[in-house]
């Protein structure tokens, strides 16, 4: 038989999910063997050349219904279901889809940010939909936006999994690659070296040192918000050192109060939540590398013609 898509392996996967902690390759090894899958099919690899098929689909099949809460990943690798996982297999249904994530505001969260400054004339039932109303262009858009979404994620879970000493290093190339601190060597000797007073680093605004700015860096959990005391206090910090402009880094976020004081105070304060780290990451090439390069071509109109 064919390779399922990845919502068929939805359920499939869910069910060896409520099963206990599992990785891919052996979840893709149990399924393979549920469908009856030949070797060729267990080998087939996308045309980029660098994962199996099912292997991919299995992942998205998680990824998907880890937005809507079905789905964990309790350390980097592993993957199990949730409490709302179980509950839905408890009520025996004959598949599970994009539109049974529906049913959970936290995938539609996920599906409108991931659509997020898309073109569009209507709002379509579903993503078949929009698909069938946009341009290619439009839909490579649209595919781009949901694997950056996917890699964000990505990138905060292992962020989060890794040390705090590994954050400050992150950190340190991300702006070293945003064009401040001069070198690495610089501005490593600067960032994380205070510890007190509520900063955990100063790094040069540009190569000669004429300005700095103090950063502090908080590795929460999602759940954790940052709130308004303690960048109250990161700011009575800055006054301390007689500094004008600081950097608050959290995986997390900030509370509505944290952002509209920081927005009202003299001192520029930017804050850096988890979806903004990670965009910028992704920007400067900070924990990520090239996988596949699609280049869009176009008729050239001046080839054509025919003027002298």
């Amino acid at each position: 038989m064919a390779i399922p898509d990845y919502q068929t392996l939805m359920l499939p996967v869910l069910k060896l999910a409520a099963e206990g902690e599992w990785r891919v390759p052996k979840a893709a090894e149990k399924i393979a063997n549920q469908l009856g899958l030949t070797s060729d099919e267990r080998e087939q690899i996308l045309p980029s050349g660098r994962q199996r098929v099912l292997h991919n689909r299995i992942h998205w099949a998680k990824f998907y219904m880890s937005k809507a809460g079905l789905i964990e990943s309790p350390q980097r690798g592993l993957f199990r279901a949730t409490k709302a996982g179980k509950t839905v297999l408890a009520k025996s249904p004959s598949h599970i889809d994009n539109d049974t994530l529906k049913a959970y505001p936290a995938f539609l969260e996920f599906q409108e940010a991931s659509a997020a400054g898309q073109p569009k004339t209507e709002k379509p039932a579903t993503a078949a939909a929009a698909a069938s109303l946009a341009t290619p262009e439009e839909q490579i858009d649209a595919a781009q936006a949901v694997l950056h979404s996917a890699l964000s994620s990505d990138l905060l879970q292992r962020i989060l999994g890794n040390s705090p000493l590994f954050f400050e290093h992150l950190i340190v190339d991300l702006l070293v690659g945003m064009g401040y601190g001069g070198t690495h060597e610089n501005a490593a000797l600067k960032l994380g070296k205070s510890g007190d007073n509520g900063v955990d680093g100063v790094i040069d605004e540009d190569r000669l040192g004429l300005d700095r700015i103090y950063v502090q860096a908080k590795r929460y959990a999602e759940t954790n918000s940052v709130q308004r005391p303690e960048v109250q206090g990161f700011v009575g910090s800055l006054v301390g050192f007689n500094a004008t402009k600081g950097v608050f880094v959290t995986t997390s976020t900030f509370s509505a109060g944290a952002r509209l004081y920081a927005e009202q105070i003299p001192q520029r304060i930017i804050l850096i939540d988890g979806a903004r780290l990670t965009d910028l990451m992704i920007e400067h090439d900070v924990g990520v590398r090239m996988n596949r390069h699609v280049a869009i071509k176009r008729l050239d109109e001046d080839f054509f013609s025919e003027d002298i």
